[in-house]
C-alpha cells in the first residue's frame, strides 16, 4: 500500500507592513504520513496536537476532501500520522500549514499534479489571503496578492538572516486580533503604508537589511493596535534592538514576536532575551526558497 510523507514549513506573516501580504518561510514543519485505509483516521505524534479532531473534521483532511472534489475528483480515506513543531494559534501559521498539507494529499492521492501556483491559489481560496499558506508552498520569502479570483506573487531569499521567536505562554485567537483592528483607516496612514511597503520591498530586494529593518517597524494598519494584547512587546523589542537586531514585530496575529537579525548576532540576541520570563525565546533559521 502506497505511502506518502512530507512536510511544510512553518510561516510568519505580515513582516510588519506587510499586512496579509508578506510572509516567511521558517525550519520549523508539520510533519505528516500517510496512506489509504477504510475510514479516515488521524494519529498525532505529540501531545499537544491532541486538541485537534482525529476524524474527518480535521482541517488536514477537510482540505484534502474539499480540494479533490475542486478538481473533480474522490480523495480516498486515509490513515494520517500527525507531528508537528509549529505551535496552535500563536501566529507561526499552524492553520495554513495544515490547510498546505492537506492540499498536499490530495496532489499526491489524487494524481492532481497541481503546480507551485495552484497550490498557493488553493490555500488562497481557503485563507482568503496568501502570506502564510504562499511561504509554506515556497519558502523563502514571499510577497503575495490574492482577491477576486486574481493571484500574483513573487519570491526571494533573504541569505544572511536568521529570526528568533519570542513565544508567550499565552494564546491570542485570530478572530481577537482581527477584532482590535478598525474598520476603516485615516487617508494618510494608507499613503504612509503604501510608501513604506514600497520601499520595504526594494531594501529587501537590495539585502538592504538595515532599511529593510527600520521600514518593518513603521506599520500603520496593525501594529498599532495589536501591540496591547501583548504584554512583552516593548521589552522585547528594547532588548532585541539594543542587541544590534534589524526588527522585532509581532509574528502574524501575535502573539508571538518575530525578531530578525544577522545570523552572527542571533546567539547574543537570544541569550539577553532570556531575561524577559513567560516567553519560549528560540533562533529558527530561514526556510530556504524552494
Amino acid at each position: 500500500m502506497e505511502t506518502h510523507q512530507f512536510k511544510v514549513p512553518a510561516s510568519s506573516a505580515n513582516l510588519g507592513p506587510g499586512f496579509d501580504s508578506i510572509g516567511i518561510a521558517l525550519e520549523k514543519f508539520l510533519y505528516i504520513e500517510a496512506r489509504e485505509s477504510d475510514a479516515w483516521q488521524v494519529e498525532f505524534k505529540d501531545a499537544f496536537l491532541e486538541v485537534l479532531p482525529d476524524d474527518a473534521t480535521n482541517l488536514v483532511v477537510q482540505t484534502a476532501i474539499a480540494t479533490a472534489r475542486k478538481y473533480g475528483r474522490e480523495m480516498p480515506a486515509l490513515k494520517i500520522y500527525m507531528g508537528s513543531e509549529i505551535p496552535l494559534t500563536h501566529g507561526m501559521g499552524s492553520s495554513a500549514s495544515a490547510i498546505v498539507a492537506g492540499i498536499e494529499l490530495a496532489d499526491r492521492f489524487c494524481d492532481l499534479n497541481l503546480s507551485d501556483f495552484e497550490k498557493v491559489f488553493r490555500g488562497s481560496e481557503i485563507e482568503e489571503h496568501p502570506d502564510n499558506v504562499g511561504p509554506s508552498v515556497t519558502g523563502g520569502l514571499f510577497v503575495g496578492y490574492y482577491k477576486d479570483d486574481e493571484l500574483f506573487y513573487n519570491t526571494l531569499d533573504l541569505e544572511g538572516l536568521e529570526v528568533i521567536m519570542s513565544v508567550p505562554e499565552y494564546e491570542i485567537d485570530t478572530k481577537e486580533a482581527r477584532g482590535v483592528l478598525p474598520e476603516t483607516y485615516p487617508k494618510q496612514d494608507a499613503v504612509d503604508q503604501n510608501a513604506i511597503n514600497n520601499a520595504l520591498l526594494m531594501a529587501m530586494m537590495a539585502k538592504d537589511f538595515k532599511s529593510m529593518g527600520r521600514l518593518m517597524m513603521k506599520d500603520r494598519l496593525h501594529e498599532p493596535y495589536r501591540r496591547q494584547l501583548i504584554g512583552e512587546y516593548d521589552r522585547i523589542r528594547e532588548i532585541a534592538l539594543d542587541g544590534g537586531a534589524y526588527a522585532t514585530v509581532i509574528s502574524g496575529a501575535g502573539p508571538s514576536l518575530l525578531t530578525v537579525c544577522d545570523a552572527r548576532d542571533a546567539e547574543g540576541i537570544l541569550g539577553a532575551l532570556q531575561a524577559v520570563p513567560g516567553c519560549i525565546h528560540e533562533r529558527i533559521k530561514l526556510y530556504r526558497q524552494r
